[in-house]
């Protein structure tokens, strides 16, 4: 048995084969951080990261669970240092990711006292976790453990263990055999669950039906690669991918239009306009507006979180179960389409759509255009690169312009979309796969946040990693460049007040840091400052300036929203001149590629 609490809580989670703690000390969990100084001087299974912020920290472990498939672990203190843990465990929560959260609190007596730090955290956590308990005696930590990890990964939701200050240095008691103490075992409850027969042929009647058959595809799909495409080739489907799942299909499919919706392509949008029939992989696709109209497509979804069935689209059959599982038991039931027509026309759309994208990152712009940017890391990326991208324009150029192999790997903050995501999801990616190249790409704004202090912890890490290449993009335009583009499109000018970002040398801050910086402020030097990015012996911050006012328009743009644009524009935008030269421009390139724009359209 092990001396402490604390100890015992570090060889619990060992034991549950999680080896990867993320955390910030303070005194609230200070006999917690003594226990992890103790295990790693003895050599214990473990490694301990400590990030720049409790912030980071859940972040990290939220990327560590989507990067990995395992629970992602992280540890604070009390009081503030739980309360900053929240938005990382809300991230994990939207996106459905275990992970388990080791908290500090202050001693016992101290409960219901008002003393310094001392916060309710049961209630705190109570609507982020899955399961949260507050430790009060040595017998009661191994069940508060067990728990904490079986439910998030069963449920694939945070968790919460409160270890108040004075448990955590209490000698550890086995849990005896009496009244009202549980004894319980590690191990993790299967989550390959298949629907009945008869369901499953419900659902293979309604697809075999189906002439113009439409797959969205999300990360719950993933490890069902092959499942999926083998579905799509015997139904002659087009693929969809949600931009959390944008790795599970090849970006090389050729058939695979990539994503949906504002940052997605006209094949995906024409798709659902088209559609005869819809089926939906585990996906919690939010945009309805962007689905079938009802009635137009018969319907079948697939997930393993059954609340997340029939939710966005009325669904005719709905199966509860492990995408791999299911696809596989679905497919022998599956007749083959024998007319192409509908893949083979998604197939030459797809063709279209890069030509028009291609044009719209050749668009000339002041000074660089970030679609260009993005268009030429997609030509160098290695086929198993990382790439995370942070919410905002940055998701926009990666979704429209980012294509991921087999091997590659993508995520980003989805459901909660928070800012500054993408550096802590980079730098736990590599801690993950040290031997795997990576690469964040942020905004300036996003990076100002967090993102400068996380350059720290790769300063301190980075000559462990197996790889060195470790890319930050950092599209430096002085503009919160999403914001501004959201409030064009209500109807509103863009507010200089809000929406300017300060300017600073990140590339000459890298360089501080002993790492390399690489600033770009011409559009002919961005295909050398990737190649020598690629090629740096160190991790590397590439510094491009970018045109805030290349506008990321969607595939299709309602009239609606057009009118709302124009209406900012007579307001006064203090980007007036560039905002519509720029407009036009991505509008012409459409034009140029011969595929019909929408904004003429009122639906």
């Amino acid at each position: 048995m092990s001396d402490t609490v604390s100890d015992f809580v570090i060889d619990r989670l060992i034991e549950w084969d999680l080896h990867q703690f993320y955390g910030f000390p303070g005194d609230g969990i200070g006999g917690f951080d003594g226990a992890l100084e103790r295990g790693e001087r003895d050599g214990k299974d473990f490694r301990y990261i400590r990030p720049t912020h409790e912030e980071i920290a859940a972040f990290m472990a939220s990327a560590h669970a989507k990067f990995t498939g395992d629970v992602g672990v992280c540890i604070a203190t009390s009081g503030p240092g739980a309360i900053h843990l929240l938005n990382g465990l809300y991230d994990a929560k939207m996106d459905n990711q275990p992970v388990v959260a080791i908290v500090g609190q202050q001693g016992r007596a101290a409960f219901g006292s008002d003393t310094q730090q001392q916060v309710d955290l049961e209630r705190v956590f109570q609507d982020v976790a899955g399961y949260v308990q507050t430790v009060v005696t040595p017998m009661q930590a191994q069940l508060v453990v067990d728990r904490a990890v079986r439910i998030a990964a069963a449920q694939r939701t945070p968790t919460v263990v409160i270890l108040p200050a004075d448990v955590q240095n209490l000698p550890m008691q086995a849990p005896a055999k009496e009244h009202w103490v549980a004894r319980t075992g590690v191990g993790y409850a299967s989550t390959e669950l298949t629907p009945d027969q008869a369901e499953l042929q419900r659902a293979a009647e309604v697809l075999n039906a189906g002439k113009k058959v439409a797959m969205i595809v999300g990360q719950g799909a993933r490890g069902a690669t092959d499942e999926v495409i083998a579905v799509a080739e015997r139904l002659g489907a087009g693929v969809i991918t949600a931009l959390l799942g944008k790795d599970v299909v090849p970006g090389d499919l050729p058939y695979h239009t990539q994503q949906l919706g504002l940052l997605g392509s006209k094949p995906s949008y024409d798709m659902m306009q088209d559609c005869d029939t819809l089926l939906m992989v585990g996906s919690n696709y939010p945009y309805a507006e962007f689905l079938p109209k009802t009635g137009q497509a018969r319907g079948v979804q697939i997930d393993l979180a059954a609340g997340h069935l029939s939710l966005r689209y009325p669904m005719e059959v709905n199966l509860a179960g492990d995408t791999k599982s299911t696809l596989a038991a679905l497919l022998p039931l599956l007749q083959r389409q024998e007319d192409r027509s509908w893949q083979e026309g998604v197939i030459e759309g797809m063709k279209d759509w890069e030509t028009v994208l291609q044009e719209e990152a050749e668009a000339k712009a002041d000074p660089i255009n970030p679609r260009y940017v993005y268009h030429e890391l997609n030509k160098r990326m290695p086929s198993n690169v990382i790439v995370t991208a942070d919410a905002g324009s940055t998701a926009d150029w990666y979704g429209h312009h980012i294509k991921l192999s087999r091997e590659g790997s993508g995520n980003l903050s989805g459901m909660l979309a928070s800012m500054l995501a993408a550096m802590p999801y980079a730098v736990s990616a590599k801690f993950a796969h040290p031997d795997r190249p990576v690469v964040c790409t942020i905004g300036d704004g996003a990076f100002q946040m967090l993102g400068m202090n996380e350059m720290i912890t790769v300063k301190r890490h980075w000559k462990s990693w197996d790889n060195p290449t470790f890319i930050v993009l950092i599209l430096n335009n002085g503009d919160l460049t999403q914001v501004s583009w959201e409030m064009r499109e209500a109807g509103d000018p863009r507010y200089d007040t809000s929406q300017l970002v300060e300017r600073i040398d990140y590339a000459g801050y890298a360089e501080l840091l002993g790492l390399k910086g690489i600033k770009v402020e011409r559009p002919e030097d961005v295909p050398g400052a990737w190649d020598a990015a690629f090629a740096s012996d160190r991790p590397v911050v590439l510094d491009i300036h970018t045109d805030p006012n290349v506008p990321p328009l969607p595939a299709h743009v309602s009239l609606k929203e057009a009118k709302g644009f124009m209406a900012a524009m007579r307001k006064g935008d203090p980007a007036e001149t560039s905002v519509i030269k720029e407009s036009v421009r991505a509008v012409g390139a459409e034009l140029k590629a011969g595929v019909q724009n929408a904004l003429g359209r009122d639906d």
